[in-house]
């Protein structure tokens, strides 16, 4: 009898995973099912946070009351962070492939226009989809400039590199400077900084900006979210054992998520401004192109003002490609700064 139970529980078990699955194709896949439940985690945090603070504080329900604007601009927060959470985790960080096909595509476009009219043809996406910087290219790629990708790429590198150098492996397709296969999405990551489990996604090219203010955004919130929590506990200590004691503890583990946000802000923060990747920083001595480089010489700034605009104002939809840099670019970059460089805003 006992058996007959349990194998019925296991075939409608069965048969409701089989439905959910059917229904959500999303939840069939592993990393696809842990992404998901790490979005809903967040989301919970955020309201278990901002619930307790509402359901124990009468202080600031009264506050709300005479000032609501205090209360509208917090909750207002909450969604921002949200938002920016979910179009950080939802953007792509500028895949290789993807800049492949852009440039593949706009040369089968001008190929066609210059066969029919001879006349120069730009890319259905737009006239500019892939910006080349550096030295030794120093062009935008548009219709009018023929190439194949490889060249493209070959061009980024000191002549004599070899192509099974910048070759990936697992993708079979050749890598610009700056690029990472990540094995997480199993792809090439233009300027690939990280791979962040908790967004489900890689941090490149095309969402370091939105990462840096989802961050910044999550930030500010807890640090505003503690700062409630310890308005409550000076006004309200020894009332209820049990608040005093939930209280407490959600304060200790937003504490430490605060250390660990004002880290991870500063620290991207320098990146940008020093025109770096996490991976470059932790890994220059095991990238070929950055072993034979100085440690306090930034090979790819252009200058705070110039990294920051890059970083800010570029459309994330353009595919910025950067060279290597010259020997004698390297040697300007290497120079110290003299108070004549200060007054002339070489640094930026």
């Amino acid at each position: 009898m006992m058996m007959d139970v349990v194998g019925i529980w296991r075939s409608f078990r069965d048969l409701a995973i089989d439905r959910c699955f059917h229904c959500f194709p999303c939840l069939s896949d592993p990393a696809r099912r842990s992404s998901l439940g790490l979005k809903v985690a967040l989301v919970m945090l955020h309201l278990i946070y901002a619930g307790f603070l509402f359901l124990f504080d009468s202080d600031l329900i009264e506050k709300t009351k005479k000032e609501p604007w205090y209360t509208t601009l917090y909750l207002l927060l909450i969604f921002a962070t949200l938002v920016q959470y979910f179009i950080t985790s939802g953007s792509s960080p500028g895949y290789v492939l993807d800049a492949m096909r852009a440039v593949n595509e706009t040369n089968v476009i001008y190929k066609k226009s210059s066969t029919a009219s001879k006349q120069p043809a730009s890319s259905k996406n737009g006239s500019l989809i892939v910006t080349i910087e550096g030295s030794q290219s120093g062009r935008n790629f548009q219709g009018s400039n023929l190439a194949s990708w490889t060249k493209l790429v070959m061009d980024m590198y000191p002549s004599g590199t070899s192509i099974r150098t910048c070759t990936c492996s697992y993708c079979n397709v050749e890598q610009p400077p700056r690029a990472k296969h990540c094995h997480d999405c199993d792809k090439c990551v233009l300027q690939f900084d990280h791979h962040c489990v908790w967004l489900g996604t890689c941090i490149g090219h095309g969402n370091h900006c939105k990462f840096w203010w989802y961050i910044c955004e999550e930030t500010a919130l807890c640090l505003w979210t503690g700062i409630l929590y310890i308005t409550y506990l000076k006004a309200n200590i020894a009332r209820a054992w049990w608040k005093d004691a939930i209280m407490i503890l959600l304060l200790i583990a937003l504490s430490i998520s605060i250390i660990f946000l004002l880290l991870l802000l500063i620290f991207h923060s320098y990146l940008v401004l020093t025109n770096q990747t996490t991976y470059e920083l932790v890994r220059r001595k095991r990238i070929p192109y950055l072993r034979g480089i100085p440690e306090r010489v930034y090979p790819f700034s252009k200058g705070v003002c110039s990294n920051l605009y890059n970083f800010c104002c570029v459309r994330s939809s353009i595919y910025s490609l950067e060279s290597l840099p010259s020997a004698q670019e390297l040697e300007e970059k290497s120079r110290r700064y003299t108070c004549l460089d200060v007054l002339t805003c070489r640094c930026c």
